[in-house]
This record gives structure tokens, C-alpha cells and sequence, in this order.
């Protein structure tokens, strides 16, 4: 049984996702904080194909996750096409003392359930940078492939 729960991010939480960018352990990961705060301040209009979630343990936030539909992305990374029924998602845990802990595994488990729910998904795609052997270590102990082509990770959902 997952220790995990994710709940839709309400407006409260910027300030903790804010934090939580700028922590060296996760700041060298995702470059440009203010793209994502503005993914999330915009996500009632420009960015509303974004989803994004706080992830919770006993009552505690400890991380943030977001799935979205590729195609809408403008997103060019995976062989430079619009891929139909594709989705991607991104997560962090921004609390140091659940590192290590599997909760980033739980995270994507808990996220894939959530998109096969509400989406027409047939495969979710991932993008870790090469260097982020904890992400991609992660996606290999959520039964993700790797395809060395792209560099990317993949899972079918059907």
C-alpha cells in the first residue's frame, strides 16, 4: 500500500513549492524556478493543461508532481513530434529527510493512476536530465524503459 497522497495544489502552496525549487538539492534539476511558479500561477489560463500536486505522507507535504498532455506542450524532445494520447509528468521531493526513501517511486505510481483515471493516455514519456541518476533510478523502480534513441523514459498504460 502506497504511504503517498496527492492532492491538487491549491494557491497556498506556492510558497512551499517556492522553497522547495530553490533547495540546492533540487534547484540544480529544475533550472528557471520562475517558469514553473508561473506555470502554476497561470494554470487557470495559459498553462490549464497543466496538473499539478502536492504529495503528502501522514498529513505532511513533502514533494510536488504535474502530469500534462505532450502534445500541448510545444515540447520537442521526444523525436521532435506531437505524440497522440502521450502524456509526461515531472516530480520532486522537496523535503531532505524523505530522499532515499522510495517515496519518489510511490510518486509516479500515484501519478499514473491518477492519469489512466482522467485521460485517454496510452504511454507517459519522461526526460530526466542524463546526469540525474536518482530520477532515472526512480523511473527504472516504476517499471519505466529507457530508450537510448531519445533518451527518454517510457511506460505503456495499455
Amino acid at each position: 500500500m502506497s504511504r503517498i497522497k496527492l492532492r491538487t495544489m491549491v494557491v497556498e502552496d506556492i510558497y512551499l513549492f517556492k522553497d522547495w525549487l530553490y533547495k540546492p538539492h533540487f534547484a540544480k534539476w529544475y533550472i528557471h524556478p520562475a517558469n514553473w511558479l508561473d506555470e502554476f500561477n497561470n494554470r487557470n489560463n495559459e498553462f490549464n493543461w497543466i496538473h499539478h500536486f502536492i504529495a503528502e505522507v501522514d498529513g505532511v507535504a513533502i514533494g510536488f508532481c504535474q502530469y500534462y498532455d505532450y502534445s500541448l506542450s510545444g515540447e520537442t524532445w521526444y523525436n521532435n513530434v506531437k505524440v497522440k494520447d502521450t502524456y509526461s509528468i515531472d516530480y520532486m521531493i522537496g523535503e531532505e529527510e524523505y530522499l532515499g526513501k522510495r517515496y519518489g517511486t510511490e510518486i509516479i505510481l500515484a501519478l499514473e493512476e491518477i492519469i489512466k483515471a482522467k485521460t485517454d493516455a496510452k504511454q507517459i514519456i519522461v526526460q530526466p536530465e542524463p546526469s540525474n541518476m536518482a530520477s532515472r533510478n526512480t523511473l527504472l523502480s516504476a517499471k519505466y524503459m529507457f530508450d537510448e534513441v531519445h533518451d527518454i523514459f517510457f511506460k505503456k498504460l495499455v
